[in-house]
């Protein structure tokens, strides 16, 4: 059974950052890439970044590159996202997923990864 441990949302003030962390269980950590999305209220389900720690890589939607970086540490089957600069079109219920494929795919609106965490409330206040 895939199981997702999702940490690191909160309030926070704009300009200010936020760390969410997940770990990840029941999968072969090489195997997978690690996705984050996020959902405002009224709004769809948008990807926010990825990485697959197996090849290096990762990817990042316009609005949040060079603000978001995403990172792992293997050795815990964990992800994080270091959200900097944040602003109130940040708040959102953010979710971490995995799936089997590169990055690029999860951003297209046509593929949907199989395994989802809980999710984590980030609330930027202006």
């Amino acid at each position: 059974e895939v199981q997702f441990v999702e940490s690191g949302g909160g309030l926070v003030q704009a300009g200010g950052s936020l760390r969410l962390s997940c770990t990840v269980s029941g999968l072969i950590w090489d195997d997978y890439a690690t996705v984050w999305f996020r959902q405002a209220p009224g709004k769809e389900r948008e990807g926010v970044s990825c990485i697959r720690p197996s090849a290096g890589s990762t990817y990042y939607v316009d609005s949040v590159k060079g603000r978001f970086t995403a990172s792992s540490d293997d050795a815990k089957n964990t992800v994080y996202l270091q959200m900097n600069s944040l602003s109130p079109e940040d708040t959102a219920v953010y979710y971490c997923a995995a799936d089997i494929f590169d990055c690029e795919i999860y951003f297209t609106g046509s593929y949907s990864p199989d395994y989802w965490g809980q999710g984590t409330q980030v609330t930027v206040s202006s």
